[in-house]
């Protein structure tokens, strides 16, 4: 609101200074009286240039001399004491003209980013006294229950304790098709709720909730520079007051030395100098990592900043961790089997008692599995000493006898044998009593995007895919084939993970990244540890958006091949902004100083360049990707 006005304010500041300075110009062709046409003329230019100005002597205070603000002033000044008062205001007209309508493109190229800030919830609706008021989301504690109205954003991270209805996600996952939400599924702020009214238990205070966390990443993209983005702000630097030098020496070298006229060669090097101004550059290269970065949000991928999507360039090696990642998650018990006289039910019964604390995935189906075909609920007061040990499994003791459940090692380390099994899926080994007592089969399901990653990989030049997970060696391998993965490595701890990322990194081709893509919870170290760390499908953990670099909102792994699509796209409007800009200043620069160009094609030179240069950035916004 406060642009748009800023804004309209210009555009009359724009219209007003034109009006004066047509009069000067039909002044001069009627009356001709210099005193007049000086103080219309200057009239113009203070109502056009006098923020330029007064920009240029605040940054020379700073010690911040040399920048567009202070070409313009010391071009346009010169160009009164050399009794070219029409030139100076014209350069101030079409330099604001350019400036307005860079605004304008800017506004557009940002505002798949500003849309974004806008999932924001300005209230919340929370019961006191028995009436619904609305209070500032900040002010909800964790437990609080709100209620959330058919098209009202969701405030708040929570569980939903009352109600049914469908959620728009769009505006944190790019899906246009609503989720379901009943009691006990989790909402996530940021959503809006479509159609039943929802109560919600608040399970996140504001600053830790969903939203705020992806504002704060988005907010904070753009200050993470890509190294062209950085290269270009040292050019500037260096490439200002070199051209200030040669203005300098362009004005006083041939009439001190070659007879040349003074005032020629000072207007030679005053139209020098406004045709050096970096702006096009300093101004157009950000703004396309700005558009890359806004690209890949609106496709549900979050990049956390332009060095980041410029890495995807450069990708050579892509690890995948398998569960959540490249398989969808959602553990189903296939198959029951059990040993040493224990039958199918006990066995089951035994493995949920084990599971009864755990939240991994495993062993919720497994306790769902129990749910369905014995309908019992565990007695808790008979198991004590629950323990859990990461990458292995499950151990508890039920009337006073350990049950341990897990996988191969777990097994080993608590010197049990097993039978060995070459079923597809991943085995829960269970003893009872130091007794192995049979083991129970958990499939995975591959995610449909899942089955074309590699090739769209591969054909955007990554030269090896890896998969590690803690699942044992034959899925692993037989995920890997089903894929094309180059390479997998199974049973593995997160630790192990570490040291085989460790080679891994050591073992990339030069000049090459490597990515790590994982569920962003328990692959946080080696999300960490990554060029590029990938966290999928992570709009609920906080882990994922602090490790990793990338969020894939979506939960799709094909959304890589569309990151490495924008990241090219963005590198090559880049690149040709860069030799356009270039290219075009060079020619005009020596045009200036051989006297072919005016100050009035200087200018619009100047800022056509400029528009040029932003509208080709605006150019990614609108690529399609996959």
């Amino acid at each position: 609101m406060v642009f748009m006005e800023y804004r309209k304010l210009n555009l009359l500041r724009l219209l007003l200074g034109t009006f004066v300075f047509l009069s000067g110009i039909i002044t001069e062709n009627v009356i001709n009286e210099f005193f007049l046409l000086f103080w219309i003329y200057l009239t113009a230019y203070i109502l056009l240039g006098f923020d330029i100005v007064f920009k240029a002597l605040k940054n020379i205070l700073r010690g911040q001399i040399f920048d567009e603000n202070f070409l313009m002033s010391l071009a346009t000044i010169g160009a009164f004491a050399i009794n070219q008062p029409a030139e100076a205001v014209v350069v101030m007209l079409f330099y604001q003209t350019g400036e307005y309508f860079q605004e304008m493109a800017v506004e557009k190229s940002k505002k798949s980013i500003s849309d974004l800030m806008d999932i924001r919830a300005d209230y919340a609706n929370i019961e006191k006294n028995g009436s619904i008021i609305k209070v500032d989301p900040a002010s909800v504690n964790i437990g609080d229950h709100i209620l959330i109205k058919p098209g009202e954003k969701i405030p708040l991270d929570g569980i939903v304790t009352e109600g049914v209805s469908f959620i728009d996600t769009s505006a944190l996952t790019g899906e246009s098709v609503p989720r379901k939400a009943n009691e006990s599924s989790e909402v996530l702020s940021g959503c809006v709720n479509i159609s039943g009214v929802l109560t919600v238990k608040v399970t996140k205070t504001f600053g830790e909730s969903t939203v705020s966390k992806i504002i704060d990443l988005v907010e904070n993209s753009a200050s993470k520079k890509a190294k062209t983005e950085k290269f270009i702000t040292k050019f500037a630097r260096i490439y200002t007051p070199v051209v200030v030098v040669i203005a300098v020496f362009l004005a006083v070298l041939p009439p001190l030395f070659f007879d040349g006229i003074w005032n020629d060669w000072i207007h030679r090097a005053l139209v020098f100098l406004v045709i050096s101004c970096p702006c096009a550059l300093v101004l157009s290269i950000p703004l396309g990592f700005f558009a890359g970065l806004g690209k890949a949000a609106r496709n549900g991928i979050l990049i956390k900043g332009g060095n980041f999507l410029e890495a995807f360039n450069s990708l050579g090696t892509v690890i995948f961790d398998k569960t959540g990642t490249i398989t969808k998650g959602n553990f189903d018990v296939t198959s029951i089997k059990g040993a040493n006289g224990y039958s199918e039910s006990e066995l089951l019964k035994l493995t949920a008692f084990a599971q009864i604390y755990s939240n991994h995935p495993i062993a919720l189906s497994i306790l769902r599995e129990y749910d369905i075909k014995q309908n019992k609920e565990i007695n808790r007061e008979n198991l004590s000493d629950y323990t859990e040990t990461a990458g292995c499994g499950v151990s508890v003791k039920y009337n006073g006898k350990v049950i341990n459940a897990g996988n191969k090692k777990m097994m080993l380390n608590n010197g049990i044998e097993i039978n060995e099994t070459t079923d597809t899926g991943t085995n829960v080994f269970v003893s009872y009593d130091g007794t192995y007592i049979g083991h129970i089969i958990i499939s995975d399901e591959l995610k449909p995007d899942s089955l074309g990653i590699v090739p769209l990989l591969k054909s955007r030049g990554v030269q090896k895919t890896v998969m590690l997970t803690g699942d044992n060696h034959h899925i692993a391998d037989s995920i890997a084939k089903q894929l094309g993965i180059d390479e997998a490595y199974g049973g593995l701890l997160p630790n192990e993970k570490v040291q085989k990322m460790e080679i891994l990194n050591a073992q990339k081709p030069a000049g090459t990244v490597i990515a790590f893509a994982g569920d962003g919870i328990n692959d946080a170290p080696v999300l960490a540890m990554a060029d590029i760390g990938i966290a999928m499908g992570a709009l609920g953990s906080d882990a994922a958006i602090e490790a990793a670099d990338v969020v894939l909102m979506t939960d799709e792994i094909s959304k890589l091949a569309a990151a490495i699509d924008i990241s090219r796209f963005t590198r090559k409007i880049v690149r040709q902004n860069i030799v356009f800009t270039l290219g075009i200043k060079l020619i005009f620069l020596l045009g200036g100083a051989f006297g072919l160009a005016s100050m009035w094609e200087a200018v619009f030179a100047d800022v056509g360049v400029s528009l040029l240069a932003i509208l080709n950035s605006s150019r990614i916004l609108r690529k399609k990707v996959i």
